[in-house]
């Protein structure tokens, strides 16, 4: 099996757990190094990685792959940097700040002929895949309503100052946002218009930590909200169809097994708890159902695994670059619906 020797920018919490630990168990990847600016961690996890000083060092050596999982408003430089040394690249959510940034690298990456595929691993979540298979298998219906939340109950500031800077590309909406809006447009493409209301409600704060977006689609209502004082869970999915209702806890288990320390080739990887189940009330051929639904598995190995044969077999990337630069879009046009106050039109 051909070998993809892949680097990271950067070896903290996306590094060690969202990327080294499925890179190193694909048989298709071969994990390189990571660039470590003043911690030397990547060893003791991996004592065959490098532990490069610079960007430079780490693009001159023999890697085909580069995955820039660095601050939001680092990785248009960075991803520049990469494309113009031939290499493929992996870019975190959100894939720029700017739309026009994001039109930039992906007309880059064409002109290198190398692969741009950004990094949205919430579409291999159980949750959202769960809920994907019930709209997609049409057991509620024509769907008029649909509210998705990312919740969290952190009233104090971030230890990693850069999320707390205030410039282009933090705040809530830029992180946890980019996510939210990725499931909407691939659930339901791109809406006619939007109004959104961002707010800053930590004392103090420079970024912005709560927000809802109202997206309006012809005879469909998406909502899309988070914050960061939600101390009690809130169903994460609530889809209304015409025929019933769906209701589904945020609640896919890989994050906090990579966090423990545990790998994707365990048994049973990406298994929600039963308890976890979403609840369907609805009506099918003259019966009424309510019950709970079996959970989807979930695993970002997908991810990994369609990168892989987009890069040795041409096959379509899983993650394209329209796709995240429409997430920008609708980042844009949401800040600009609040500064202004008004719906804004796609």
């Amino acid at each position: 099996m051909q070998k993809i020797k892949t680097a990271l920018l950067s070896y903290g919490m996306s590094g060690k757990i969202f990327h080294a630990p499925f890179i190193d168990a694909h048989p298709g990847f071969q994990l390189m190094g990571a660039w470590e600016r003043s911690k030397k961690n990547i060893q003791q996890d991996y004592p065959y990685a490098k532990s490069y000083a610079t960007l430079e060092e780490l693009l001159a050596d023999d890697v085909d792959l580069v995955i820039v999982n660095t601050p939001s408003a680092t990785h248009f430089e960075y991803a520049k940097q990469v494309l113009l040394a031939n290499k493929h690249i992996v870019v975190e959510k959100p894939l720029t700040a700017r739309v026009s940034e994001g039109i930039e690298l992906k007309q880059l990456a064409e002109q290198q002929n190398k692969i741009l595929c950004p990094y949205q691993n919430r579409r291999w979540n159980s949750d959202y895949l769960t809920v994907k298979k019930i709209i997609d298998e049409g057991w509620l219906g024509e769907i008029v309503e649909v509210e998705i939340r990312y919740d969290r109950y952190t009233p104090q500031f971030s230890s990693k100052k850069h999320k707390e800077t205030g410039e282009l590309g933090t705040g809530i909406l830029y992180d946890l946002g980019a996510h939210l809006i990725d499931q909407a447009l691939q659930l339901f493409g791109k809406p006619d218009s939007l109004f959104a209301d961002i707010a800053r409600q930590r004392t103090g704060s420079l970024i912005d930590d709560y927000f809802e977006i109202l997206l309006f689609y012809k005879n469909l209502r998406v909502r899309l909200k988070s914050g960061f004082f939600i101390r009690e869970t809130i169903p994460g999915y609530m889809v209304f169809g015409k025929n019933g209702t769906f209701l589904k806890n945020k609640a896919d288990v890989q994050e906090d097994d990579l966090i423990a320390g545990k790998k994707p080739t365990i048994p049973n990887w990406g298994i929600e708890p039963e308890s976890e189940q979403g609840l369907l009330h609805t009506e099918k051929d003259g019966k009424i159902i309510r019950e709970k639904v079996p959970t989807e598995k979930g695993n970002y190995m997908g991810y990994f695994e369609a990168l892989y044969q987009s890069i040795v077999n041409g096959k379509p990337l899983a993650v394209t670059p329209d796709e995240s630069i429409e997430v920008i879009n609708v980042i844009e046009k949401s800040l600009e619906s609040n500064r202004v106050k008004k719906v804004m039109t796609f």
